[in-house]
């Protein structure tokens, strides 16, 4: 048995394998080490190879799934073994023959289609890298699956957008050609990509034989009706397919025709920018704070992927974006239809993933009741909006949904019972009525005694015989019994001896059978065997009948899918006072009453406070036909982030045919979005933050066109002063002149406001405050203006620096701001040690009166039990005497 385990393990080299072994799947040797750790179970040994015990773990097969969930969330791959034959087959080869093992399957992070495995609100892609070389520069492309409900999709790439494409598609598994894998200009990607990125043989990526492959795949004679693909974009889709074909072995996931991502289509997010935005998870990894979480309010799992893929991709043909908010406008204003639709899609399931379970024969009765349950709502949504006068985009949905095969539909209905089992081998799933053969079976496996019962009244009516009586032993099985008096009836005629068989005499009975009862027992023997084998035959027609209409039911569940998703993003515009954005082919950036969505959202569940709006305008000013630049300057906690990311958000949200957090949203279409807020280090690669910040930069004012939308946040603060204004001086410049697109570029560098009088599109903005009695009142407003002062003192004290750090730093404070600049380092000095004045000053504050009025105003005495008082009592004693 080892020796075929080690084979087996050979030939898949980078699996955990899963063993089969009766009702365990069993791990050996390094597998089960790893696995024990990863799950958390017992490692034991079984037997010995060359001399040391082998490690062995195991999980029972009905638990399987839970524990595949972890090993695939960890990052791992599993090859299942499974037995191909009964042990007693073995056996008969002899008594130390092995059962036969194959692997049946390889599941991997990017192929899993078991419904505990995926999250319902989130696509399952595998991607593929296709490179091919030609002359000075490589063609590459990457396309991406989800074997759970079919998409397939593709577009070219270049290294140069590699890992923002990557990023935007976020595979959970990247399989990648061998030679581009340890290709040193494209490993900085891979780093990033990390655990998701998999080598794999060049072969499987083979763009000369990727016709062949996939003409094979799809069953078709030629691929001219697919389109026509570059070499580069075949061989991701040779990659991709190859794959899916190694992993599930003889299975064929239904899998849609490949489809081409124009590369203009979508607009372009940055890696930085997609994290600095948070829009589907936050920089901690978390979906809770995200865009995507503060906006979802669909209620299927195909909507809330939908959603997610139209967030992480927006458009950019006004039209299309058009499209869609026709549609949300259309829910918008029928509310009445809006609830009654959201009401039905409730109920609908994923009709995708379990028409692909099915197709790869890991379906079962209740995805068959899916398939029913999904075409029962659809049609009824279909019937809800039947002659209103829809949008274009919601009368293709009902169009998609009209396509339903409703012969297939019915034939569900007639066959599949009110209650599903899980598994098809319980049986039990086929409604009472439709199969007059397994009525029969069944009627003969739950009522035996009955049937026995009704043949024996029938007999004894057709004798005469009133004590005829049908017996059962294990000997005869079941036979008739009449009494020796009797018995001339039965053997009296040749009909009778004929027809009733004699089977034994006793001394005071005899015993016969008949044809009858002889097939009656047999009947019954096998009735439960044969409810079954009838119960899956059935089965098997359903499934065929499923695979062939998997087009029709793709196309369905799809269109459930945008009116779900157009629903939603109308009870949020509702609940939320969103305004519908105009978005066209201009320059125009025009916000009035703009928000934040996260953080409004936020404020209203933590603090019941309301969310200061602000305006923002970098339409391009009188005379110029370029964006404007709006400078942003302000005390830290003033509200500049989240006034440059909310500006952001919302022409994300309007591109993908969302309303906007906003009074009035007027937006020229973004081609690309570009956000520098925040610092970190990147620690692994050797890079300083002022580097990050610096890299990142680069990356923007090396891009970004007069299309593009630019949020900038605090350049050149991660180095020293003067170098740092360099810096985001020269910046803002090169905005200006060679980028020419909108930005928001806020600093504390307040003697870059000087820049307005030069440069005629920038304009100073401020978030403004008020201070009274020392304090700092931060507004939120965003005005016309520029700050002279950041308040970082102020900030510093109420973050809780100690007292003698705050009084210091408005000391020196002082004093830099006075005079030439010159000295001012030298006279700080002399003034060491630094503390020491303010130490002085605090030391002979009469602080311990005040503190001991603050503690006294505190104590209500009818409030304190015995030993509350006597403890206040304590306290007050040590902070009079300056403990």
């Amino acid at each position: 048995m080892m020796a075929q385990f080690i084979e087996i393990k050979m030939a898949n080299p980078d699996s955990l394998l899963f063993y089969r072994m009766g009702d365990f799947y069993e791990l050996f040797f390094e597998d089960a080490e790893v696995a024990s750790r990863a799950l958390g179970i017992t490692l034991t040994k079984r037997g010995k190879h060359q001399g040391d015990d082998i490690p062995m773990c195991g999980v029972p097969v009905h638990a399987a799934d839970d524990y595949l969930q972890k090993l695939i969330a960890l990052g791992h791959r599993v090859a299942v073994c499974e037995q191909m034959e009964d042990p007693a087959e073995a056996k008969k080869r002899g008594a130390k023959s092995v059962v036969k093992r194959d692997v049946i399957r390889l599941v991997t992070p990017g192929t899993i289609t078991e419904e505990k495995l995926l999250d319902p609100s989130e696509a399952n892609y595998l991607m593929a890298l296709g490179r091919v070389k030609g002359g000075d520069a490589d063609s590459m492309a990457l396309a991406w699956i989800d074997i759970s409900t079919g998409a397939f999709r593709v577009a070219a790439t270049r290294p140069d957008r590699l890992l923002a494409d990557i990023l935007r598609i976020d595979p959970r598994e990247l399989i990648v050609p061998d030679p581009a894998y340890y290709d040193p200009e494209l490993k900085p990607v891979f780093d990033v990509v990390g655990r998701t990125a998999s080598p794999q043989p060049g072969n499987l990526f083979d763009s000369a034989s990727a016709e062949m492959r996939l003409t094979r795949f799809y069953g078709v004679a030629t691929l001219e009706g697919f389109g026509r693909f570059s070499r580069a974009e075949l061989s991701a889709i040779s990659g991709a397919v190859a794959y899916v074909e190694k992993t599930q072995k003889a299975e064929r996931p239904p899998l849609g025709r490949p489809e081409r991502d124009e590369e203009e289509a979508a607009l372009f997010i940055d890696p930085a920018t997609r994290a600095n935005l948070e829009l589907a998870r936050t920089l901690s990894g978390n979906r809770d704070g995200s865009l995507l979480k503060a906006i979802d309010r669909t209620v299927t799992g195909a909507g809330s992927r939908l959603l997610a893929e139209r967030l992480m991709s927006p458009l950019t043909d006004p039209e299309a974006i058009g499209a869609r908010l026709d549609a949300v406008s259309f829910f918008l204003g029928e509310p009445s239809l809006r609830d009654m639709a959201r009401g039905l899609l409730k109920g609908v399931p994923d009709i995708a993933r379990a028409l692909s379970r099915l197709a790869l024969n890991r379906g079962g009765p209740r995805d068959l009741g899916a398939l029913a349950a999904g075409f029962e709502a659809a049609h009824g949504v279909a019937e809800i909006l039947h002659g209103k006068p829809v949008p274009a985009e919601i009368a293709a949905a009902l169009s998609g949904i009209a396509a339903l095969p409703m012969e297939f539909a019915a034939h569900l209905d007639r066959a599949l019972a009110e209650e599903l089992p899980l598994l098809k081998r319980d049986g039990g799933f086929i409604r009472a009525g439709y199969n007059e053969e397994l009525d029969e079976m069944r009627a003969l496996r739950d009522q035996s005694r009955r049937v026995i019962a009704e043949m024996e009244r029938a007999l004894a009516e057709e004798t005469g015989i009133r004590s005829l009586k049908i017996r059962h032993n294990n000997v005869l099985g079941y036979y008739i019994e009449v009494t020796a008096n009797n018995a001339e009836v039965m053997t009296g005629s040749d009909e009778a001896k004929a027809r009733f068989i004699h089977r034994q005499t006793m001394a005071n009975a005899m015993r016969f059978t008949t044809t009858e009862l002889a097939g009656l027992e047999t009947k019954i023997a096998n009735a439960a065997d044969r409810a079954l084998q009838i119960e899956l035959g059935v089965f098997d027609v359903l499934l065929d009948e499923a695979v062939r209409a998997a087009n029709a039911i793709r196309a369905a569940s799809d269109a459930l899918a945008v009116l779900d998703v157009s629903a939603a993003l109308a009870q949020i515009a509702e609940a939320e006072n969103y305004c519908r954005p105009h978005v066209d082919g201009s320059l125009d950036f025009h916000i009035e009453g703009g928000r934040h969505p996260v953080v409004e959202q936020a404020l209203r569940r933590q603090v019941a406070e309301p969310f200061v709006a602000n305006d923002c305008d970098l339409s391009p000013v009188e005379g110029e036909k370029h964006g404007a630049i709006w400078l942003l300057t302000g005390p830290n906690m003033g509200g500049k982030s989240t006034f440059l990311r909310q500006n952001a958000l919302i022409a994300v949200m309007a591109q993908m045919g969302s309303f906007v957090p906003a009074a009035l949203a007027r937006i020229g279409v973004v081609d690309r979005l570009f956000s520098r807020v925040g610092a970190s280090d990147d620690l692994a690669r050797g890079r300083s933050t002022f580097m990050v910040e610096m890299v990142e930069t680069a990356a923007i004012l090396n891009q970004a066109g007069e299309r593009a939308l630019v949020i900038l946040d605090e350049i050149g603060r991660g180095t020293a002063t003067f170098d740092g204004l360099s810096i985001a001086w020269a910046a803002v410049e090169y905005l200006h002149e060679q980028n020419r697109c909108r930005a928001l570029f806020a600093t504390h560098f307040h003697e870059m406001t000087a820049l307005s009088e030069k440069l005629p599109r920038l304009s100073n903005v401020t978030m403004r405050v008020k201070e009274f009695e020392g304090d700092v009142v931060f507004l939120h407003e965003v005005g016309r203006g520029a700050a002279d002062r950041s308040y970082g003192v102020q900030v510093a004290r109420l973050a809780g620096l100690p007292h003698a750090v705050v009084e210091r730093a408005r000391e020196v404070l002082h004093q830099l701001e006075e005079g030439e600049t010159s000295g001012k380092a030298s006279k700080l000095i002399d003034d060491l040690p630094l503390f020491s004045v303010a130490m002085k000053k605090e030391a002979e504050a009469p602080k311990t009166p005040d503190r001991l009025g603050a503690e006294l105003s505190a104590i209500n005495p009818d409030d304190l039990t015995p030993r509350e008082a006597l403890e206040a009592l304590y306290r007050l004693k040590q902070l009079a005497a300056g403990k």
